[in-house]
């Protein structure tokens, strides 16, 4: 009996501290995740600024310089009205 009480306490911590973690999502700092994905662009300042939009609608950046786009869906599925990728 006394076994099971504290496997019971143990559990319900155990779910506590899960649902505490994923109440809360973490925003990612698009300026600075921009920065680094747009850092060897030819065109910075227009990356940055599409990076930006993307970031700010997705909360996510792939990591790098390029590529990685199955990282962040959202990121990946954002096309301009011409159905070109929107997002570097």
């Amino acid at each position: 009996m006394g076994f099971s009480r504290v496997f019971l306490v143990c559990l319900i911590f155990s779910l506590l501290a899960a649902l505490t973690v994923h109440s809360h999502p973490t925003t990612v700092n698009c300026a600075r995740a921009c920065a680094g994905r747009c850092r060897l662009s030819s065109r910075p300042n227009l990356c940055k600024r599409a990076c930006g939009t993307c970031c700010s609608r997705c909360n996510c950046v792939p990591p790098g310089t390029a590529g990685n786009r199955e990282v962040c869906p959202c990121y990946a599925r954002m096309t301009t009205r011409g159905g070109r990728p929107k997002c570097p």
